[in-house]
């Protein structure tokens, strides 16, 4: 049995995700055994479980923050789109089948619902605290009947609930009031707190609106958290990233309708040797260091994507004059000879899609299968990435081989094989490993490439963990912290 708590918002984006990271690492700093808890998460940045299941990469991040290993059980259900109206449909970490919109949000819903308190009571045998992230708004009237992520989800837990807004949007004394408006009655018992989120400015300006707000709706402000300067986490979604510039080396960071796994690239954004430009047409491309393809979740449509805004000629020309160009999945797969989609997986129809012929490498798309594994690489075949040992992981359908070519890396599975993996020119480079750009000393070399000299860095997860404890310090000192975890409730 854990004591459990939740954190659900008025919107998306209002900062759900880092107060739970933050609920988590402060309660870790007790002393205490906790984890986060998302029933559905939609996100096209996932992250693989030593079990070899995926989840949104924002639960493995508030794991993280809780320092306890990542769990399908964090996120039993993600949605990850993958074409106009359609989404695959993650249960437990494995595949199971596209769906589209109407029909998912129609069907099965009682039944993901078990599914996901499964999952919370599986937490709750092995943790102290559980804190419970809602999904977007809590309080939409079109989707209220068929959320299993906020309301529904709390009623049947008996959670303690705090919505949360984000100020710096404007707004939000009427988004409090809106929300708990169109909360259902018996819902509305266990909201016990508003927090307002992301405020800049003179606390004192906001007396007299929190006085009315906590006179209209009977509920608490408990907590005012200010706007975190320069916050280095990683977005949860493509709607949060941008551009960064100031570091030396420029990295051209292809952004294709579906852009997956894109921490890949904000690992970049950690070292203040990187600037890096996200680019969605050939006006944009402009002079860069290098180039960089992240991963897919329709690369099929992307390497079309590609085509109609000629940047695959940009990046043909580029690589043929020396650029170092990289790509990592699917990524990796548009950078080889074709694609060929006989079951129609990928691009709804059976197909072949021609790739920009850098590399000599053909993707087939067998069979709904994916491939989930954290991998170590051991040995790297490029004089780009040091000889060092370094970790990573694969999230994939296509099954990219090589023609002929030199792989990349030796990388040890899961399993404990050891097998060749990606393929590489002088400078152009494909592999199907995310997050080796974590690693302090495979940017360093990148970096020795352009600067002529090789630097110390930290590795992206070492940054992370110093910016959990300020973020967690930052939310103890401007919320009734003690209210909020007196309140949690035994599940």
């Amino acid at each position: 049995m854990a004591k459990v708590f939740a954190i659900f918002g008025t919107s998306s984006h209002c900062g759900k995700t880092t107060l739970v990271a933050a609920f988590c690492r402060a309660l870790s700093n007790r002393g205490f055994r906790v984890a986060p808890f998302k029933a559905q998460n939609m996100s096209l940045n996932s992250y693989v479980t030593p079990e070899g299941g995926e989840i949104a990469r924002a639960q493995a991040l508030q794991a993280f923050a809780s320092r306890t290993e990542p769990s399908v059980h964090m996120n039993p259900v993600l949605l990850k789109p993958s074409g106009r109206m359609r989404s695959q449909l993650v249960l437990l970490g494995k595949p199971v089948r596209d769906i589209d919109a109407k029909r998912y949000f129609s069907e099965n819903k009682k039944e993901l619902l078990e599914i996901a308190l499964k999952s919370l009571k599986q937490l709750c045998s092995k943790f102290d605290f559980v804190v419970i992230e809602g999904a977007g708004s809590a309080a939409e009237p079109n989707l209220y009947e068929s959320d299993i992520a906020n309301m529904n989800l709390a009623q049947r837990v008996g959670a303690p609930v705090y919505i949360v807004c984000d100020i710096d949007r404007g707004g939000c004394f009427a988004s409090f009031i809106g929300t708990l408006e169109i909360i259902k009655a018996e819902h509305k018992k266990l909201v016990k707190g508003f927090i307002i989120n992301k405020f800049r400015g003179e606390i004192s300006l906001l007396k007299g609106a929190i006085e009315y707000t906590e006179r209209k709706t009977g509920v608490r402000v408990v907590g005012v958290v200010p706007y975190i300067d320069t916050l280095k986490l990683p977005s949860e979604d493509s709607v949060s990233i941008s551009s960064k510039i100031g570091g030396k080396i420029v990295v051209a960071a292809i952004r294709y309708p579906y852009i997956s796994n894109f921490t890949d690239l904000e690992d970049f954004m950690l070292d203040d040797r990187f600037s890096v430009k996200f680019v969605t047409s050939v006006e944009e491309f402009g002079e860069p260091s290098l180039v960089i393809l992240p991963g897919s979740k329709n690369v099929a449509h992307d390497v079309l994507w590609l085509k109609k805004t000629r940047l695959d000629q940009k990046i043909q020309c580029f690589a043929q004059n020396g650029g170092l160009v990289i790509g990592v999945c699917g990524g990796y797969q548009m950078l080889g000879e074709r694609i060929e989609d006989p079951l129609g997986i990928e691009g709804g129809r059976p197909a072949t899609y021609t790739g920009l012929a850098l590399l000599p490498v053909v993707t087939v798309f067998k069979r709904f299968h994916k491939i989930l594994e954290r991998v170590e690489v051991l040995e790297s075949n490029h004089p780009l990435f040091p000889k060092s040992v370094f970790k990573g992981y694969e999230i994939r359908m296509g099954e990219p081989k090589r023609l002929g070519a030199k792989p990349l890396f030796v990388i040890k599975t899961a399993a404990g094989e050891k097998v060749e993996e990606g393929c590489a020119t002088q400078n152009v480079i494909g592999t199907s490993v995310h997050g080796i750009f974590e690693s302090g000393e495979v940017r360093s070399a990148i970096a020795k490439r352009f600067l002529g000299f090789e630097q110390p860095q930290p590795s992206s997860w070492e940054i992370w963990d110093k910016e959990l404890d300020r973020i967690a310090n930052v939310v103890q000192e401007n919320t009734d912290f003690e209210f909020v975890i007196q309140s949690a409730r035994d599940f």
